[in-house]
Order: structure tokens, then C-alpha cells, then sequence
């Protein structure tokens, strides 16, 4: 027998409960989360996914949002067509935004990790240890450990990155990686192998 309390979520109705429940969430959500959450099995809560992203995707009209896995859960994010929008609103001052030095000391981490602060800092020719810290405090990166050679902290993204980002894995990123110094030749920069 059912419990009057908690409904039976099914069809329409299940459709509804996971998209109310995507829009107010600040991460994503996994699959078997939401199932447990709404009491039903998690095959019903992946067929509801899949039909919302459908949904949004077939709209006859051009739609704001899109339903994306991402970060190890699913949430909604803003539709690539409407990117000038939300950059303007962006640029307006609405949200706090990172530095250039942050963003690239941000992509060196997500490209050459784990990596230590003076491998980051060879490559990028600056003294980095500022940004890292900003960059820890925001959690988009984490330590990974220490240098077996050296003992120097690693650093990696977090999934708090892929999340921003709307990335299910570091895989799927721009293949940027061959266009930096390879690690032999930034031994050579400065001069320690190490740089920390």
C-alpha cells in the first residue's frame, strides 16, 4: 500500500517532480540520487531525463535551457545559442569573474595535471603561488597529492570544474594540449626539473 504522503511519481507527473527539482539544485544531480529522492526506480528517473533533454532539444520554439549530464549528475544549463545573452548579462558585472592570469594558470592545471605550482609557473613565466590559492578558495582545482621526485603539492580540477564547465569528463576537452611545452623542454626553462 502506498503512503498517502508521498506520491507515487509516474508519467507526467514524474516528468514534472525531476525538473522542479533540476531547477532549484546549484549541482548536478545523479540519476540514482533523484530516484531515491522521489521513491521510484532509477530506470524510471533515466527515462524522464532522457525525455526532458528530448523535450528541450525538439521544442518548436527556441528554448533557453538545455539538460546535460555533467559533474557526475545532470542539471540545466544555459543553450549555447544563447551565449551572447548570458555573456552580456555576464559582463555586466553580474557574477564574479577570474582573472587572465587565473584563467590561464586554470588551463595549464586542467591540461598538464597533476602539476605542481612551479611546473605552472615555467610554463606560464610568472609567479603563480597567489593564483593557485585563488583558484583553491574557489574550488575549481585541489591538491592531487605530493611529487614523488620532489615533494612538491600537485594540483588537479575538481569536479567543481567540469560542473562550471558542463564537461563529464577532462576528456572532453579542446585538444589544446599539444600547443604547450612539453615537460622536457620546461626542465630545461628552469634549470631544476623541479621548479619548486
Amino acid at each position: 500500500m502506498t503512503d498517502p504522503e508521498e506520491p507515487a511519481w509516474a508519467g507526467e507527473e514524474l516528468l514534472g517532480a525531476v525538473e522542479a527539482i533540476l531547477m532549484v539544485t546549484e549541482t548536478p544531480l545523479a540519476t540514482e540520487q533523484l530516484a531515491t529522492v522521489l521513491g521510484v526506480p532509477v530506470p524510471a528517473v533515466a527515462d524522464a531525463l532522457a525525455a526532458l533533454a528530448e523535450e528541450l532539444d525538439t521544442s518548436p520554439r527556441p528554448r533557453g535551457l538545455e539538460l546535460r549530464e555533467a559533474g557526475g549528475g545532470w542539471r540545466f544549463y544555459s543553450a549555447p545559442a544563447f551565449a551572447p545573452a548570458v555573456e552580456k548579462f555576464v559582463l555586466d558585472g553580474q557574477t564574479a569573474r577570474l582573472t587572465q592570469a587565473a584563467l590561464e594558470t586554470l588551463a595549464v592545471i586542467a591540461y598538464r595535471q597533476p602539476v605542481s605550482r612551479g611546473r605552472i609557473s615555467a610554463i606560464r613565466g610568472v609567479n603563480v603561488d597567489s593564483v593557485v590559492r585563488t583558484l583553491l578558495t574557489r574550488g575549481l582545482v585541489e591538491e592531487a597529492g605530493q611529487d614523488a621526485d620532489g615533494g612538491a603539492t600537485l594540483y588537479r580540477t575538481s569536479s567543481y570544474f567540469l560542473e562550471r564547465l558542463g564537461l563529464r569528463h577532462l576528456d572532453d576537452l579542446p585538444p589544446l594540449a599539444p600547443y604547450l611545452p612539453d615537460i622536457d623542454t620546461l626542465e630545461d626553462i628552469d634549470g631544476t626539473g623541479e621548479g619548486e
